[in-house]
């Protein structure tokens, strides 16, 4: 099933390939240090569905799974299908913030060895886990040649989300403060939703943001989404036209994000009960999946984020801005800037 492109406007398309091991780390469960994998059931699945709907995404991959020889052959089919490769970290740990320069340094440059011994790919785009970002890691990306960052979310509702995490986890309190910052603070739902560029001295790194509804800055990533349904498919799937429509009159060239779990059901995992989503049956949320994907291609042209970022790069006019922190963390432009981005939309 493929649509024709031709004069849609653009969007991207991209895959956290967050393991078993990395969900039970976060949520404090025991067992993950032997790094459970549901790579063969879940890689098959996703390349089938995209090969189907004629889509090319980018994949970011985990430098700890792409370590391990296990999880060779799944990795490797996916640039073999076509796919981009991009860097999520060695440990996928949401506090990078935290980490020094000389520690992220390493923590990126494994990740990337590893994921070309696995992959036969350089990355050229980086997401960190949990959306944590800061100075230090945009610093060690634009000194080791990177095309984009994808990292940053604006939304407002980080708290929010924040608070459920830490009510369904089994951590520790050291261990919750270590993620203090995980999913972001209110502020960020000031941050820009087009592509821009971060400088720090001369160097610059183009940052294409996880796409939320214009204004509103809710999220809309298909996690989200399935998440939606499991309350009312109905209602889920006109929230998301609505949002792809509103993209659409506002011209802004959403960037979607999606996640292994979006194509997994109870029935193929009862470790990740605690998921949002979780509930569905294999059958009924990869039919969704598939739904709502087909939206997303009948209306734009959808482009790998590699691919998009080489796009936008040549555009004349891409905004460039200072980052901001606090503590090491990013921290929002002012309201005024705010401000100003929402005149942009209009």
């Amino acid at each position: 099933m493929k649509y024709e492109s031709k004069n849609k406007p653009l969007a991207s398309l991209s895959l956290d390939l967050d393991n078993q091991w990395s969900y039970m780390k976060v949520h404090g469960d025991s067992g993950w240090q032997v790094y459970p994998s549901y790579f063969d059931i879940v890689v098959p699945r996703f390349l089938t569905l995209f090969k189907e709907l004629g889509l090319t995404v980018t994949v970011f991959v985990v430098g700890q799974d792409a370590a391990l020889s296990k999880n060779h052959n799944a990795l490797a089919s996916i640039p073999q299908a076509g796919h981009e490769i991009g860097n999520h970290s060695f440990n996928h740990e949401s506090w990078l913030h935290l980490y020094t320069r000389a520690d992220l340094e390493t923590e990126l440059a494994r990740a990337e060895e590893h994921i070309v011994n696995a992959t036969g790919k350089r990355p050229d785009g980086f997401r960190g886990p949990g959306y944590s970002l800061s100075r230090n890691t945009l610093d060690v990306l634009m000194h080791s040649g990177y095309l984009y960052d994808a990292s940053t979310l604006p939304t407002f509702i980080g708290p929010l989300a924040r608070s459920y995490y830490f009510m369904t986890t089994r951590l520790s309190h050291e261990e919750k403060e270590k993620r203090n910052l995980l999913f972001g603070s209110l502020r960020d739902g000031l941050r820009p939703i087009r592509p821009y560029r971060w400088k720090i001295g001369d160097s610059t790194i183009l940052e294409i943001p996880v796409t939320t509804l214009p204004f509103l800055r809710v999220p809309f990533h298909l996690s989200y989404i399935i998440y939606i349904s499991t309350f009312s498919e109905p209602l889920a799937r006109a929230y998301w036209r609505s949002a792809l429509r509103t993209c659409r009159l506002l011209g802004v060239e959403p960037s979607i994000l999606l996640h292994p779990l979006d194509f997994l059901g109870k029935d193929d995992l009862k470790t990740l009960s605690f998921f949002p989503g979780m509930n569905l049956l294999a059958e009924d949320k990869l039919e969704r999946v598939r739904m709502y994907l087909s939206d997303f291609v009948r209306q734009f042209r959808v482009l790998p984020i590699g691919s998009y970022a080489d796009i936008v790069l040549q555009r004349s006019r891409v905004p460039v801005r200072p980052p901001v922190f606090h503590h090491g963390a990013l921290v929002t432009p002012p309201v005024r800037q705010f401000v100003h981005d929402q005149a942009l939309l209009k």
